[in-house]
């Protein structure tokens, strides 16, 4: 066993010393936020005492010939995000996670990781940052890649400590630090539905809400009234899922779903592939209305049925802002992965799944969202007052041509900050109010009488991310 220790925090708040690779095993978890199935991750440490820094994770690769360039890949980002961070790394520490098919071969399963292993050690190394620990966590055992040592890593590996039991895990609970279960558990909750009665019925709202709606989607009038209408209805449905009563964990899925009918996902689902309609619905993103709306944006994810499957980058980003706005960084970086899987070009959640991982404040997207969401009712409110005073100019026009004195009307309403506005600076001539954010092509509806991958791609396409946790 290699004699090192690993502190879990900067000096002056509490930490804990992790004295060797059991130790390292258990705390995996406690960093990631979850068990990482199927998972390479590799942690950065600084200092003398190896407080650990920026980590990240990407699925192991089925295929080996992959796993030279993929190494190179994780070392040079893992070091590079680092260094923009918190400096550049002391070490690195290196976690397969991978279950046997049999649930009874996790020696093999080390032994076959084993060429991955000593090329990421390899990547590594030749960045000048040495690996402090390479270890295999596998069918409930973990074997050190780095320790020669038998008597205390041997062949058969040893056996990880029950959750729960250790110092770290007291620790983690102290601090508020929760383990949300299995990787596989919480991209389960994300995924499509797969029972064929359900999906049939989920696929054939889509098809008919489609066709109706693409027409609007391609007219600017009508499309502004699609995204009055799928925002109305996502919040109709936000509130039907708050006034529910509350289930347990395990079935608060499966009842939010039945709270939500075919139609209703579908127009939803569909409305969501205008950008400009997904933005505004980003603004729900904290207070009460937050865990309702995460709620929504994961039941639409999971709606989002056979050829479908790409639509769902719209909810899946909703999600994972959610989530990250709320504090849920782990949750956030899973539903953007799953976002960039459904479409690796989506560029908000390319944009936001940088962010989540380089370890960025939300609250400046957060400041741009309230003002957006300000500036909208402003303009609501605005084209309101415009058609009252055109129904008062008619009127008084029409009293004047019967004699009677023309009346000027100067719309006047009351301010929402109690009759203060902040000043704001002029637009040049021909400058519109707000500026398209950064997002998905719009709109993304099948065609009338076909099913297409896109209908019409509007915006630009951002550059393929890396997708790591």
């Amino acid at each position: 066993m290699n004699k090192h220790h690993e502190s879990t925090g900067p000096a002056g708040e509490q930490q804990i010393t992790l004295r060797g690779p059991a130790d390292l095993a258990d705390a995996l978890p406690y960093l990631m936020g979850f068990y990482p199935n199927d998972s390479v991750v590799m942690v950065a440490l600084h200092g003398g005492q190896g407080r650990f820094g920026g980590r990240l994770r990407l699925g192991i690769p089925q295929a080996p010939g992959e796993w030279g360039p993929i190494a190179d890949q994780l070392a040079e980002c893992l070091v590079s995000g680092s260094e923009r961070r918190e400096g550049r790394p002391d070490a690195i520490v290196i976690f397969l996670c991978q279950d046997s098919p049999d649930g009874a071969s996790g020696r093999l399963t080390m032994e076959r990781l084993r060429p991955f292993a000593q090329r990421l050690r390899t990547a590594c190394g030749a960045l000048d940052v040495p690996v402090l620990e390479a270890l295999c966590l596998s069918d409930g055992r973990y074997w050190s890649y780095c320790c020669p040592d038998p008597r205390c890593c041997p062949e058969q590996g040893n056996p990880l400590a029950m959750p729960g039991t250790t110092v770290m895990a007291a620790a983690a609970t102290y601090a508020g630090v929760h383990v949300r279960g299995t990787l596989r558990d919480m991209e389960a909750r994300l995924q499509p539905w797969r029972t064929p009665a359900a999906v049939r019925t989920q696929e054939r709202a889509l098809d008919t809400a489609g066709p109706a709606l693409l027409p609007r989607l391609l007219d600017e009038q009508a499309r502004r009234e699609v995204a009055t209408e799928t925002l109305g209805l996502a919040r109709r449905l936000m509130d039907r899922i708050e006034d529910a009563q509350p289930a347990p964990p395990a079935l608060a899925d499966a009842g939010d779903d039945q709270l939500i009918g075919s139609d209703e996902a579908a127009a939803v689902i569909l409305g969501l592939q205008d950008r400009e309609t997904r933005d505004r619905a980003a603004a729900w993103m904290e207070g009460p209305e937050a865990q309702s709306a995460l709620r929504l944006w994961r039941t639409l994810a999971r709606r989002c049925v056979g050829p479908y499957g790409e639509h769902a980058a719209a909810p899946l980003t909703l999600a994972g802002w959610v989530s990250w706005s709320t504090g849920d960084e782990p949750g956030a970086r899973v539903a953007l992965s799953l976002a960039l899987r459904a479409d690796p070009d989506y560029t908000f959640a390319q944009l936001l799944h940088r962010a989540c991982n380089e370890g960025l404040d939300p609250e400046a997207l957060r400041r741009c969202l309230r003002e957006a969401a300000g500036a909208d009712a402003d303009e609501e409110q605005a084209g309101a007052d415009a058609e009252a005073v055109e129904e008062m100019e008619t009127a008084v026009g029409a009293g004047a041509g019967r004699g009677a004195t023309p009346l000027h009307i100067r719309s006047v309403r009351a301010l929402p900050d109690g009759g203060r506005r902040r000043a704001r600076a002029p637009r040049p001539p021909g400058v519109g109010r707000r500026k398209a954010s950064p997002g998905s092509t719009r709109p993304r509806v099948p065609a009338a009488g076909r099913r297409t991958r896109d209908a019409r791609r509007y915006g630009r396409r951002g550059s393929r991310a890396r997708r790591h946790d």
